[in-house]
């Protein structure tokens, strides 16, 4: 998928910024910077992840602003910061795996189905966007997951009467004596069926609102015939925010009830005994009194994503643009 602006098929002499693709990368600053810039980005949006991920795991429903008021009486500013930098450990081989397997999957599919398969450019774009974002997906829970499993547990220590942990090593090790390796992939699973298609959707989405509102903005005439916007790197970039922002909030809506799941999956023990799925949904049912209980912390997800996404696509523009082997492509 372009991660810059699309062009229009009818519009020829608008030239946007041509998009940077596996091959024109400088694949060390790619990784290095790419590391340093979403480890940033990560930080930024941790708060509110701890947020969501107490309010999932909470027996009653609490409001945004009361969970915010709790953290920060009873534990200080740390307390939005549990579990960082296990987090952190994890963030970069994850998102390694995520771009390299994006990238790659992204340029395969792309050239097989419009070289090959003769498809159009839109079409071809958004095939090839669902199916790398749904490999990215799939590579980054090798990783992410045990990082999930620890650092969640430590983000809601001692909240609900959970057992508590001195740092992440600890966890790991407690984790891996009580349930082995198994442990640290506890909803591996539907940490993929939520993650996967969410993904494919997302990127998908994005290709096709992007391609949409780019080609209504810089197609508009004014009264003398003339293009009334002309491509610009603040216009471009907006564009990109706006159209992350509508693609991520289908996939948070669509996708929370197993983000919930998934949750309690990885942080509550069950006496000893990993949890069904099923026993799972049944168990938050009947705590939240109906299926309502299953969108506990979808205001903080929603707005995570949202401004995750957002941040992500343009850093991720600015990042592939750095990293590009010549600057043919600015």
């Amino acid at each position: 998928m372009s991660l810059s602006a699309a062009e229009d098929d009818s519009a020829p002499e608008i030239h946007l910024p041509a998009d940077v693709d596996w091959e024109m990368l400088d694949k060390s600053k790619f990784f290095f910077l790419g590391a340093a810039l979403f480890s940033g980005v990560s930080g930024l949006l941790y708060p509110i992840v701890v947020m969501k991920t107490r309010q999932q795991v909470t027996l009653n429903d609490v409001s945004c602003f009361k969970m915010t008021r709790s953290i920060f009486r009873n534990e200080g500013l740390s307390g939005f910061y549990r579990g960082f930098g296990t987090s952190m450990m994890g963030t970069v081989p994850a998102r390694a795996l995520y771009m390299g397997a994006l990238e790659i999957t992204k340029s395969y599919v792309s050239y097989i189905s419009s070289d090959h398969l003769g498809l159009p450019e839109a079409s071809s774009s958004t095939i090839a966007n669902a199916a790398a974002g749904l490999s990215a997906a799939m590579a980054a829970q090798l990783v992410w997951t045990p990082v999930d499993v620890v650092s969640q547990r430590l983000m809601v220590q001692g909240s609900i009467g959970l057992k508590k942990y001195n740092g992440g090593i600890d966890a790991f090790r407690q984790i891996i004596h009580s349930d082995g390796v198994k442990g640290l992939y506890r909803g591996f699973g539907i940490s993929i069926l939520t993650y996967a298609p969410s993904n494919a959707v997302w990127w998908a989405s994005y290709s096709l609102v992007h391609r949409g509102i780019s080609g209504s903005y810089f197609n508009n005439n004014n009264n003398n015939g003339e293009r009334a916007c002309r491509p610009d790197g603040v216009s471009v970039v907006a564009i990109q925010g706006v159209s992350a922002a509508m693609a991520s909030g289908a996939s948070a809506l669509v996708t929370m009830p197993l983000d919930t799941v998934k949750t309690r999956l990885q942080v509550l023990d069950g006496d000893g005994v990993q949890p069904s799925v099923f026993q799972t949904v049944r168990n938050l049912v009947k705590e939240g009194g109906g299926l309502g209980a299953c969108y506990r912390g979808l205001a903080p997800r929603w707005a995570s994503m949202s401004m995750s996404a957002t941040i992500m696509i343009t850093t991720y523009e600015f990042l592939k643009r750095l990293s590009a082997k010549t600057q043919d492509s600015f």
